[in-house]
Formats: C-alpha cells, structure tokens, sequence
C-alpha cells in the first residue's frame, strides 16, 4: 500500500503545478459558494478566518525561505536534492513549505464557503501533500541514510515544534530578496483569489444588494496587479539578486 501513495506521490510531484490551479478552478466552476445559513455575516466572519488561515501558511512559507533555502524543488520536474537542508525552520519542520501550502488551501476553502469544499477538498489537497511527502522521504533516505534518519528522529514530519526556534536562527541572516524573488507569485496568487472568490459569493447572493463592496473589491486587484508587476520588474532587472538563491520547493 505505501508503494501506490509513493507512487502518487511522484506523480503528483511531476504535475503538482497543474494539480492545485485545476483542483481550485473544478472548485469554482462546478461549486456554488452561499452564505452559511443564509448568513452574510458568518460569511464575512469565515472569509476572515480564512484570510488568517492564509496568512498562517505565508508566514511559515516567509520564515522557511528566508532563513534557509531548500534545493528540493525537483530536477526535470522529479523529485531531487542536493543537500539535507537542517537549518532554520527546518530545524523544527521537515515540510514547512508544504505545510504552508497547505494552510493557505485551507483557507482559500473556508473562504470558498461550500461545504462540499470542505468534505472533498481539503482531504484531496492532505492526501496529495501526504502522498508527496512519502515519496520525497524515500529519496531522501535512499540519497542521505543515516544522515536523514537522524534528522527524521530529530525533528517534526509536519507541525514544526517551535523549542530553540531562536536559537536556530540566531546566527543567520534573513534574505528579503530572496523572500521577493520566490514569493511574490504566490502572495499575489491568493490574495488575488481571495477577493474574486468574496467578490464572487457576494454577486451570486445579490448582485444588487452588495454592488458597491463587489466594486471595491474588485479595485483592490489595481494595487495587487500593480505590487505584482514592479516586483516582476526589479527580479527580472536583477535587482533581487541574491547570492544564495536557487530553487525552492512549491
């Protein structure tokens, strides 16, 4: 049996960019998002938890990448390392980036407010991240051995437990560029997301009813798009050059 969820697990890995856009767009098209009970403002009080949830899962995304970088992005679209990364976060989280991936999913699901969503798509996106993580644990037993099992005792699959956290990083330098230059597509990319889907509710309560806040969502994405493009703009002008910056796991 831990051979088939290896072997979804690379294959998720291979397609993974493709996987999540396509699980959250089949989410959209063949789901219509309601208030809970009919409730705008339990609604609004999800889509503010969601937003929180998201905000969670960015957070350990920015300290993981900042403090340490992990080359464990793939080779060819499979999966590969080139070293055991321990430091920083992942002195306390072996998946920190996956966890906050999976945070941010979550809350894209609370803020989606269908409950279907919650019954399919969050088990969908544990069990990809499950599978993916199962199969990069067998690569990296295979390529690292005893060093990796050690690690493996030491610390955390998953939660990171967060005792010493200041101690692993005391001597290392937070790289902001480097945050920047990884992130800003997925920063943008959720939150972007999470207007439209609010937007979207909203219009299919009553388009009439909530125009004016459909409206000033919508603005909102002129400064996103406009944040996204000038951070485009100084990494691909090399501005956010940063000596220690490779590829990073999604």
């Amino acid at each position: 049996m831990k051979s088939i969820f290896i072997a979804c697990g690379n294959f998720f890995f291979h397609h993974r960019n493709r996987v999540f856009p396509l699980l959250m767009l089949a989410g959209v098209v063949l789901v219509r998002p309601r208030f809970p009970a009919g409730s705008y403002r339990a609604d609004l009080a999800l889509d503010v938890l969601g937003v929180l949830v998201c905000l969670a899962g960015q957070a350990l995304r920015v300290i993981a990448i900042g403090y340490d970088y992990i080359k464990r992005g793939g080779k060819q679209k499979q999966i590969w390392a080139g070293r055991l990364v321990q430091g920083g976060l992942f002195a306390h989280s072996r998946n920190p980036l996956y966890l906050g991936n999976i945070l941010i999913f979550c809350g894209m699901v609370l803020i989606f407010s269908a409950p279907i969503a919650y019954a399919i798509g969050i088990p969908s996106v544990l069990f990809i991240y499950a599978c993916i993580i199962l199969a990069e644990e067998k690569f990296l037993r295979a390529k690292f051995g005893p060093e990796y099992e050690d690690y493996a005792n030491r610390v955390n699959r998953l939660w990171p437990n967060w005792t010493g956290f200041s101690d692993s990083i005391c001597r290392m330098v937070f790289r902001w560029k480097r945050v920047l230059n990884k992130e800003y597509g997925t920063t943008f990319a959720w939150i972007a997301a999470a207007i439209g889907l609010r937007a979207w509710t909203l219009h299919l309560a009553s388009q009439e009813l909530y125009r004016t806040e459909i409206a000033g969502l919508l603005i909102l994405l002129f400064p996103l798009a406009t944040w996204y493009i000038w951070v485009r703009w100084l990494k691909k002008s090399g501005r956010l050059a940063d000596d220690d910056l490779t590829t990073v796991d999604g």
